[in-house]
């Protein structure tokens, strides 16, 4: 029993961190049709930023949070206005070769400025210490990673069904030339879009880099696996990525504890077994 409750709540954990960083790559994809393979080097940009802010600096944990996703914002505005704005409405070949032409160039300058060492972010007191529940103790850090984990699905949530930038983020992606001509601002839309799943890989980034160690070829190592996740999840739904990191995050993490020596063999068999009952994903939205 103690077993099974300890790769719960790692699986739950593990989970919720993929979450945080997908969830802007689904978006992306099931929202704007965007096939963004750069998200994970902004997710990298973003536990950099975390690290030299925390570590170098002195900052503290949760100002290097708040700088990785402002400074990581930052760097994307004007990314978003000179490169992903040309490739919107061009085919997914053409998204794909700019994407991951911009994922080596940020892995290049990445490596060159920073070295190919591996990039820690020092942790509070707070959630540095074991937290008590009662059945067993668990890190105050994961702890934190599962409560944003919820906030972040939950304010998506809202934000995407029940406000005005949803419906217009909908009609954007849908009938941009009527939502034109209705008054909405779809370039405004895009941008705002693009920075927001930016974000959320910046504060994915930064929250789960023990689970996915910050270096260099980050972006690259676990590119498969971001697009696995929304592959999983159907593109867009923010339901589906939840089920998804959640149910692949457990059989990783199960798969480890028991059959290491497997690898990720269990992780890509379920991968296999889910796209083929369900080619949409699990919840995905109807193209």
């Amino acid at each position: 029993m103690q077993t099974a409750l300890s790769i719960a709540l790692d699986a739950l954990a593990y989970g919720m961190a993929l979450f945080i960083i997908c969830i802007g790559l689904s978006l992306t994809m099931g929202l704007m049709r965007l096939v963004n393979l750069a998200h994970g080097a902004f997710a990298m940009i973003g536990g950099y930023i975390a690290s030299y802010a925390a570590r170098d600096l002195g900052l503290g944990y949760a100002v290097g949070i708040v700088l990785a996703v402002a400074g990581t914002i930052l760097i994307a505005i004007p990314l978003e206005r000179l490169l992903f704005r040309r490739i919107y409405d061009r085919s997914e070949l053409s998204q794909v070769l700019m994407t991951i032409g911009i994922t080596f160039c940020v892995i290049g300058i990445t490596n060159y400025f920073f070295g190919p060492t591996l990039k820690t972010i020092p942790l509070p007191a707070e959630l540095a210490q074991p937290v008590d529940l009662g059945f067993r103790s668990i890190a105050g850090h994961r702890l934190f990673v599962i409560a944003s984990g919820l906030v972040v699905a939950g304010g998506l949530w809202f934000l995407i069904e029940r406000t005005g930038f949803g419906i217009n983020l909908r009609a954007a992606v849908e009938a941009a030339p009527m939502a034109r001509a209705l008054g909405v601002r779809t370039e405004w839309i895009y941008a705002a879009s693009f920075a927001l799943a930016i974000g959320l890989a910046a504060f994915g980034g930064a929250v789960g880099a023990e689970f996915l160690p910050i270096e260099p070829y980050y972006a690259l190592r676990y590119m498969v696996t971001f697009l696995v996740v929304v592959s999983v999840g159907g593109a867009g739904s923010i339901p589906g990525a939840l089920a998804a990191c959640i149910l692949l995050g457990a059989i990783d993490v199960t798969a480890r504890y028991l059959v290491p020596d497997f690898g990720n063999f269990f992780f890509y068999l379920a991968v296999i077994l889910i796209v083929c009952l369900f080619p949409r994903g699990l919840l995905g939205r109807a193209q």
